[in-house]
């Protein structure tokens, strides 16, 4: 709905970067303020006030929702016009073009059209639409759709200066794209005459109705005018001067049609311009007008923004006042010409029935157009028959598809049962292989001790002088024995290495066909492994040979380090995230919850089983790699740290598994947590220490950090009060006399078995290493935050500075060097004790972990604090404020109520000792009274905002006025309830309603007459309000409430008046439809002006009958939303009282 003729947009385009300072403020969405200098002085701001005022950010979607009511217009049968006004380089043009991804005005005005036509087509009636387009430069038309030949043709302007067209009809809002596309085309050829010529794009509406013979027909001109900014200089050519003095005549015969308009001169101007002439049935009588001004915010330009506003400021002037007197005498003579319409049409209904004939013979030809129908509904069966047949044919091929697809799964499933069979029974040789290694072992021990008795009674036959000779043979014949043992020995190694690669290759063949077929499959519902499957199924444990692999530590490692903090999930979430899932991750979800220990027969088949899906995890995440690593994590998070926490009683994991999945997540918390960054961790020289003299391994166990505490200080630095170093016991090796014998037995030359440590003190390092870091929270903290090559890396440098014996490399036969197989001997140690659970927590990882989650979560309780406290201090001023602090201070307690929900739930948290989330609740009493007070607020406030809609109409009775005296008097009284510093607003707010209460004129207690009796009634006696909403096509709805009081009659509440959306709402009772029988057009309009606007707008049309028609409709609606007023609908339809009738 539009109020007057002619509405004035302002609209400025947002700045440029090579653009001095603005000149532009935009203190409301009405007015633009324009400063004509750089100083703050007020005296050179000028203001302009208009209908809307749009600033920079504004983009066309919302520019349109203003436009949208004249497109409406338009489509109702007014012509309306749409000016772009403005300097050149303000926007006009994208204004009305817009860019490929921001449409302008030429697409969305015709997009609005085409929708809204199809939304009033019916089977009777239908729109049409044609457009023409054509550039005004210099006076002379040039049409743009002349390359349109098969188009018609149609004459635009007064009869004796019109201008004939090509119109080009369209159909959809693709068809319109591709004739404007043409005409932009042909508009801008001539760069140089773009700026310098009006171009007008014009809808031509045609709407016809075949029964009641109705034709409207309508126009919709979008104008691009010519820059404003049009100057004549010193240098101008002759057509320079030309362009500009026409387009300066073009736009000021514009202003005086508009000034015209403005003092209702009985003679307009229109020929003045070509332009004018050509728009003369656009731009008066009831016609539509609206003009967007767009304006540079730059200073430079400050000169033709002004300009331009005065210009359009005038042109606003021209919007009629509805309190002036021809205006009245207006509305009276349409008054009395409606009453003679009414006359004229009640004639009209006597020959209508007249016509019933008429419409019996077109009946017949309904019939035979129903007859041409049916045919065509054939036609469509017989295609829709052939589409069945094609559907069926496709649903075979699928069908056979699937078959197919099942016997290839089947022949993987027999692959995989094969490779099952082949890893069992390669498990079963290397067990045979194993017993045969040991019983070798035991072999050479003995030998080596009959060595030793040997070299023993030789050494004391020296001393004594007897039986010199007698152990030679026997030493000759054990060594020849040794040799042997040894080098079979040595075959079986190298063997057994053999078979556990090949078995590793085969295993990680088949762990990629499986996720492969997983992922090509579509399905993310993999089948997690049986109980006896899941121990056969994964990768070989190759934690048999881990020790021998230095670098096995950094693989593992490397792959989550620590900078990459990228795409990374969040283990700590302020919110309920929807987690992506894969179908790797869902499998192995799956797996790890339905892992089921008890099914398996013994401890070495529970620990195969756990351990193979622990590397399985590790595997998925190095596949992942670095781009979806954390999302993987992410996603099987909460299985990871239930399995582990399921498995830990049983100690059957290898826990440097275990830690390698723990430094893993507890890197991904890191990466995502800034309040973890500044945690300071002990250098590695802290944790080592170079032993006095030898030492067994309960020296090592003697430096546990049990005995060692750590704590956080207050500046989040990881603190130790007292480390004790891990002795590392290891000496130069001396060669002695039973060393080279066994050494030539063997074959080994002395230098080469200098430079290496024996396997035996290798284990023996491992282990006590192993002991070292069972539960050493530092050492944990030390692993996660230093990169395992950086960290073997310092390790190797400590070593090589204390222990200077020991080799680099293990010269030309490719042996590792010494340094290199402690520190992996060490790194391997200290990793394997950090996964190690300790009674009665879990392993040092899972409980640095904990603290850091524990952590982030205090940290983000500890903002919503600091938030809550700084809103809990703040002063309403009015009933929107008190609805804002209230609403932010619940969204608060609702974030902290969801993260102790997470926490409670989180699997990093859930201790044993603990068994549930350690961090309390921060005190919120201060903000939980500040909250309640604010809810006690709200209902005063709502209160007095019902008292004063209650006055709205005035006068009102003495008891009644009393009454709200009375009222507000209570509310007082509930002042106590509040806090000290919400007594100013509501001490405010009742000040003013009792003061707006006692000046209101005031009647004697009499009832009044008429049917106007019941439309007062209070809010008190409805018990509950349905709120209904109302779009008619202006930017903001029509928002009614509607109830039922104790009478069972329908009661109303909405705005008094709908310009003033932030007015007092009043409470009326709509009458019934059998009211208005008996009631003229006026004494109609009398009854709904104690209504609100905003109902009667929706029910009053031109004629009575009319009325009582959109009035039946409208009290259906709102009473079908009563559920306790729906009988009384029905009850009312079938007495014909909601009987619908044509406008």
């Amino acid at each position: 709905m539009i109020s007057g003729n002619i509405k004035v947009y302002c609209r400025a385009r947002p700045e440029f970067v090579h653009e001095g300072p603005s000149a532009v403020e935009f203190p409301d969405d009405v007015t633009i303020r324009v400063s004509s200098g750089v100083s703050a002085d007020p005296t050179l701001k000028k203001d302009y006030e208009f209908d809307k005022v749009y600033g920079p950010h504004v983009g066309q979607g919302e520019l349109f929702l203003d436009v949208q009511p004249f497109v409406q217009s338009a489509l109702d049968g007014n012509n309306v016009s749409i000016f772009a006004y403005g300097q050149t380089g303000s926007g006009k043009t994208h204004t009305m073009e817009g860019s490929s991804h921001d449409r302008g005005l030429y697409v969305r005005c015709f997009e609005e059209l085409f929708d809204l036509s199809n939304s009033d087509t019916t089977s009777i009636s239908k729109y049409d639409f044609y457009v023409t387009a054509f550039e005004l430069y210099n006076d002379q038309v040039r049409d743009l759709l002349l390359s349109f030949s098969n188009a018609s043709t149609v004459c635009l302007g007064p009869p004796d200066s019109s201008v004939e067209l090509v119109r080009e009809k369209v159909q959809n809002p693709i068809d319109f794209s591709r004739v404007l596309k043409v005409a932009l085309q042909n508009h801008g050829q001539d760069v140089s005459r773009s700026s310098t010529s009006h171009m007008i794009i014009t809808l031509h509406i045609h709407y016809s109705n075949w029964v009641t013979s109705e034709v409207l027909y309508s126009k919709l001109f979008l104008v691009d005018l010519a820059g404003s900014d049009c100057s004549l200089d010193e240098g101008a050519s002759g057509d320079s001067v030309t362009e500009m003095l026409h387009v300066m005549k073009s736009l000021s015969a514009l202003g005086d049609v508009l000034s015209a308009l403005t003092a209702k001169k009985d003679v307009i101007p229109y020929k003045n311009s070509r332009l004018t002439e050509l728009l003369t049935d656009s731009l008066g009588g009831t016609s539509k007008v609206l003009m967007i001004v767009n304006v540079c915010p730059n200073l430079s330009n400050v000169s033709e923004t002004l300009s331009s506003l005065n210009f359009s400021a005038r042109a606003r002037n021209v919007e009629l006042s509805l309190g002036n007197r021809d205006t009245i005498k207006k509305w009276r003579d349409v008054a009395n010409d409606s009453r003679k319409e009414l006359y004229e049409k009640e004639r009209e209904i006597s020959d209508l029935r007249q016509e019933v004939m008429g419409l019996k013979q077109s009946l017949k030809e309904a019939n035979d157009q129903c007859l041409l129908l049916f045919n065509e509904v054939q036609k469509a069966w017989k295609v829709s028959f052939t589409l069945q047949a094609d559907l069926k044919s496709e649903n075979l091929m699928l069908s056979d598809k699937q078959k197919i697809e099942k016997e290839q799964n089947a022949q993987l499933r027999n692959q995989v049962a094969y490779l099952l069979q082949v890893e069992q029974d390669q498990k079963i040789q290397i067990q045979e292989k194993d017993s045969m290694i040991q019983t070798l072992q035991a072999k050479i021990k003995s030998l080596e001790s009959q060595l030793d008795d040997t070299l023993h009674r030789s050494t004391m036959g020296a001393e004594n002088g007897t039986q010199v000779g007698r152990p030679a043979p026997i030493a000759s014949e054990e060594s020849i024995d040794t040799s042997t043992v040894t080098k079979k020995l040595e075959e079986e190694l190298k063997k057994r290495d053999e078979l556990i690669e090949r078995l590793h290759q085969e295993n990680e063949k088949l762990f990629d066909r499986l996720t492969e077929k997983a992922s090509l499959g579509g399905s993310p519902k993999v089948s997690s492994p049986s109980a006896r499957g899941l121990a056969n199924l994964h990768i070989e444990d190759m934690s048999r040979n881990t020790s021998s692999k230095g670098h096995s530590s950094d693989a593992m490692l490397v792959s989550s380090g620590s900078d990459k903090t990228n795409n990374v999930s969040a283990l700590v979430k302020s919110g309920p995230e929807k987690v992506k899932t894969t179908p790797a991750g869902e499998y192995l979800t799956s797996a790890l919850n339905d892992f089921d220990p008890d099914q398996y027969d013994s401890l070495a088949t529970i620990a195969d089983g756990a351990n193979k899906l622990l590397m399985l995890v590790l595997a998925a995440v190095i596949k992942a790699g670095a781009a979806r690593e954390h999302e993987i994590l992410a996603e099987i998070r909460d299985a990871v740290f239930s399995f582990i926490r399921k498995m830990e009683p049983k100690r059957v994991m290898d826990t440097m598994l275990v830690s390698r999945v723990r430094i893993l997540y507890v890197r991904s918390l890191l990466a995502r947590s800034p309040e973890l960054q500044s945690i300071k961790v002990l250098p590695v020289e802290r944790f080592l220490e170079k032993a006095s003299s030898g030492r067994s391994r309960s020296s090592s166990r003697g430096s546990s950090p049990g005995r060692s505490p750590v704590h956080y200080d207050s500046r989040t630095a990881l603190v130790e009060e007292h480390v004790q170093g891990f002795k590392v016991n290891i000496k130069h090796e001396k060669k002695s006399k039973f060393s080279s014998i066994v050494l030539k037995l063997r074959g080994i030359e002395e230098e080469t078995w200098r430079q290496h440590v024996t396997g035996g003190k290798l284990r023996e390092i491992t282990e006590e290493a192993k002991d070292f870091a069972v539960g050493n929270k530092a050492l944990a903290a030390l692993f996660v935050h230093t990169p395992a090559g950086e960290l073997q890396r310092q390790i190797r440098t400590w070593l090589a500075e204390n222990f200077e014996f020991l080799s680099v490399s293990g010269g030309d036969s490719g042996v590792t060097g010494q340094l290199e197989l402690l520190s992996t001997a060490i790194m391997d140690g200290w990793m394997a004790g950090l996964g190690a659970a300790q009674r009665p927590s879990t392993d040092a990882l899972g409980q640095l972990l904990s603290e850091y989650t524990k952590r982030v979560y205090m940290s983000q309780l500890q903002h919503l604090k600091d938030i809550a406290g700084t809103l809990a201090t703040e002063e309403a001023e009015d009933s929107a404020q008190v609805s804002k602090l209230r609403s932010a201070l619940e969204s608060v307690d609702h974030k902290r109520r969801k993260i102790l929900q997470q926490m409670r739930s989180d699997a990093a948290l859930l201790l044993r000792e603990q068994g549930g989330s350690p961090i309390r609740n921060p005190s919120t009493a201060a903000e939980d009274a500040r909250l309640a007070s604010l809810i006690s607020l709200d209902g005063i406030l709502k209160q007095v905002k019902e008292i004063m809609g209650q006055i709205s109409q005035t006068p009102i009775s003495k008891t009644k006025k009393k009454l709200l005296l009375e009222s507000l008097d209570e509310l007082s009284e509930r002042m106590p309830s509040l806090l000290d510093i919400d007594h100013p607003c509501a001490q405010r707010q009742i000040a003013d309603a009792r003061h707006a209460v006692e000046s209101i004129l005031e009647i004697d207690d009499r009832e009044p007459a008429g049917t106007l009796q019941s439309l007062s009634i209070s809010e008190s006696d409805v018990v509950q309000w349905n709120v209904l909403q109302f779009n008619t096509g202006s930017a903001t709805p029509f928002i009614i409430k509607c109830g039922a009081n104790p009478n069972s009659e329908l009661v109303v509440k909405a705005d008094a008046k709908i310009q003033d959306p932030k007015g007092n709402e009043i409470i009326r009772v709509a009458p019934r439809p059998s009211v208005l029988n008996d009631m003229s057009l006026d004494e109609i309009k009398q009854l709904f002006s104690q209504l609100p606007e905003a109902l009667s707008s929706l029910a009053l049309a031109r004629t009575a009958d009319g009325t009582r028609a959109r009035y039946s409709r409208l009290y259906r609606t709102l009473a079908m939303k009563v559920p306790s007023l729906r009988n009384l609908v029905s009850d009312l339809e079938k007495g014909g009282a909601l009987k619908d009738m044509k406008l």
